[in-house]
């Protein structure tokens, strides 16, 4: 019998134990360390099953060429990257891996609102550079968490993981999903809100959690900004289109944000003159000492992403074994 392939496209570049040793026995496993699409062509034209990670997406042109392919594997939650409508027409069906690193970004978020409600990232950013007094005062007034309404967009896993979280520091959380059935907010005791407005209006943090859909897409943007409340909090470690950038630095310069964590930004990583980034590495900008950046590393631990990698390969085999295939998402 032929023996299959099994194509990483990108981001995994190292000896590849994990997949070899879930896959090793039916399939060559081959990765490719890719960080443009087009560097594939011609190279995944006969895979028997695709992982693909974030690093790059598989559109149109790539997947029409796919010859024999049997899955096409995103190994991560978001599935915005892969042209899906097409794979289905194709019967390639495309699968994610939704539960690897719901705790890990979770506690991302919890600690990007700690950070910047407690003002331990303002004061330390601060305090490095030798400005202002060595005193609490930079940051007044703070208040404590007790009772701050904990406003999440999109009440998924990791939505209510971080739920979970905030309600347990004490936060008044409220949530807003039109695909969530009734009854979850009263399973966890948090309260549910009808509109994106209604959250913005009441929440003291927003905290996003949604896939990156045409519906989600720039969700939090000038418009939605001027519905949170003065001297609030946004965090977003979901995906980088889900809010629209400039529009956060420009809050954030004339203080009606009080500060964000972003984990995601659009591209990754981002150019130079992204207007976030310069922002962000200005040190005249008021963004400067109220912003944390990090490199879309939420999703990361090493127990994550050991899940991440064998849940992928797993399906991969069920897909080539001709076994249901778990998580299709077209």
């Amino acid at each position: 019998m032929k023996r299959a392939k099994v194509v990483i496209t990108d981001f995994i570049n190292d000896a590849l134990e994990p997949e070899r040793n879930i896959l090793g026995d039916l399939a060559d496993v081959v990765a490719f360390d890719a960080s443009d699409e087009s560097t594939l062509h011609g190279r995944i034209d006969d895979a028997d099953a695709i992982m693909l990670y974030h690093n790059l997406g598989l559109g149109s042109k790539t997947v029409a060429r796919l010859k024999q392919c049997k899955l096409i594997v995103r190994c991560g939650v978001g599935f915005d990257n892969v042209d899906r409508v097409l794979a289905r027409q194709m019967n390639i069906p495309v699968a994610n891996v939704p539960d690897y690193g719901t705790e890990e970004v979770a506690d991302s978020a919890i600690a990007m609102t700690l950070s910047l409600v407690r003002g331990t990232h303002f004061l330390n950013s601060r305090l490095q550079k030798e400005q202002g007094p060595w005193m609490y005062t930079q940051i007044k007034p703070l208040h404590r968490l007790r009772g701050r309404v904990f406003g999440i967009i999109g009440l998924g896993r990791i939505g209510m993981a971080t739920a979970i979280r905030a309600k347990a520091l004490a936060f008044d959380v409220i949530f807003y999903d039109p695909y969530v059935s009734d009854g979850f907010d009263k399973s966890i005791g948090i309260r549910r809100v009808s509109s994106v407005e209604s959250l913005l209006n009441q929440s003291d943090i927003v905290s996003v959690h949604t896939p990156l859909t045409d519906e989600t897409r720039q969700i939090i943007n000038a418009e939605s900004i001027r519905h949170m409340k003065p001297g609030s909090y946004l965090v977003n470690t979901a995906r980088g289109g889900c809010v629209e950038p400039s529009c956060v630095a420009d809050a954030l310069k004339t203080g009606h944000l009080a500060g964000a964590g972003i984990d995601v930004l659009v591209p990754e990583p981002p150019d130079h003159d992204h207007p976030l980034i310069k922002a962000w590495r200005d040190p005249e900008h008021p963004a400067h000492h109220r912003l944390i950046v990090n490199p879309h590393a939420a999703f990361y631990s090493e127990e994550g992403l050991m899940d991440m990698r064998v849940k992928g390969a797993q399906a991969c085999r069920n897909a080539i074994e001709g076994k249901p295939i778990r998580n299709v998402v077209n």
